[in-house]
């Protein structure tokens, strides 16, 4: 297989301070996630290159880039023309002056930086007339928009949101600092922990807790190829993927549990199910409405009517897979519903690749 050199960039740079707001930094940015990326690729014959000329399948920063200026330097040096973002990006981020010079497989920086704010993401989805789990925002201080925590049982009550509820950071990353709380003794002692940890920021999120079944949802770029080998002009999605043994209502963080332990493919049969069907289509719209130029991830889960509402969706979704020593059970969620289609791990990345793409400043906005 003759393809473009492609490198694979992990995080390296520590997450800048938003709003108030940080995205807590994963132990190694990613590395992990990005060696089994380019191990798989390499693999299936796509032309990897790498920090090292012999990379050891067993040490992932012998597979990846530092999203610094520096590493993205390297790259180039290397002889890559394709940038694989597996790193949180955000405005300023040095892939903003390197999108000339390459193709990228990955988000636009200012929109993984807009939407990994939760709370706004959701309010934006909200607006365009898509399910959402209400939230609002909350402080040790009141400030605009943004609920001080002396108040918080008014603003419950004033949204008729009712316990239990779910505590979690506004730019948070998988299930670290959600807490499921089942009074308000219990809502405020997880707030001020979160707020006077700081280790989200300053502000958190207090959301509804949605009862029903948890499912997932891999939103696949228009440009990308279809398993079937067809292509949309539109984003479309894998199948959802139902979740199950949560902890205290929250799915457990993958480092803790593999998701192939916790996480099932759901069938064609169910797929018809109208309300997944509905599901599926919300989540489609949404992709279009943040622009997702790679696979998205958007969590959903039922209502007590049995009514799905969306409430995370995640620009940047872990993409880790089997392939490298000791790295059998590493399948992510979207690994798990491209195997519902007939794909290998390596198959889904070779359709990201495929929707690879070139920036033109003409029609950025």
């Amino acid at each position: 297989m003759k393809t473009a050199p492609v490198a694979i960039l992990y995080q390296a740079l520590p997450p800048p301070l938003i709003d108030g707001l940080r995205k807590d930094a994963k132990p190694g940015g990613y590395s992990d996630g990005g060696a089994d990326i380019a191990f798989a690729l390499r693999t299936a014959g796509v032309n990897v290159v790498t920090p090292t000329s012999l990379p050891n399948p067993s040490k992932a920063l012998d597979w990846v880039f530092p999203d610094t200026v520096e590493g993205l330097r390297s790259a180039g040096a290397a002889g890559a023309s394709v940038l694989w973002a597996n790193t949180v990006l955000f405005e300023g981020h040095p892939l903003e002056t390197a999108m000339a010079d390459f193709d990228i497989v990955g988000q636009l920086p200012a929109a993984m930086q807009a939407f990994d704010d939760k709370f706004e993401t959701n309010h934006r989805l909200a607006q365009a007339g898509l399910p959402v789990a209400q939230s609002f925002l909350l402080s040790g201080t009141g400030k605009a928009n943004v609920c001080a925590l002396v108040d918080v049982e008014d603003a419950c009550a004033f949204r008729g949101m009712s316990f239990p509820m779910i505590v979690k950071p506004v730019r948070g990353r998988g299930s670290q600092g959600v807490t499921l709380v089942e009074s308000l003794a219990a809502l405020r002692d997880a707030a001020t922990a979160l707020i006077e940890a700081a280790t989200f920021g300053d502000m958190l999120m207090v959301e509804e807790f949605l009862g029903g079944d948890e499912m997932t949802v891999t939103i696949m770029p228009p440009a990308s190829p279809r398993p079937d080998g067809s292509r949309a002009s539109t984003h479309w999605a894998l199948p959802p993927v139902y979740r199950f043994d949560q902890r205290g209502g929250v799915a457990p963080y993958n480092g803790d549990v593999p998701v192939t332990a916790n996480s099932i493919a759901i069938g064609p049969e169910q797929r018809r199910d109208p309300a997944i069907v509905a599901m599926i289509d919300s989540c489609v719209s949404a992709a279009g409405l943040v622009d997702a130029r790679t696979a998205i991830r958007i969590d959903c889960r039922a209502d007590r009517d049995g009514r799905f509402k969306l409430f995370d969706l995640n620009m940047k979704p872990n993409m880790t897979g089997p392939g490298r020593p000791g790295r059998e059970d590493q399948d992510c969620l979207s690994a798990i519903a491209a195997r519902a289609k007939g794909w290998s791990y390596a198959d889904l990345l070779l359709a990201m690749l495929a929707a690879k793409w070139t920036f033109d400043s003409s029609n950025e906005a």
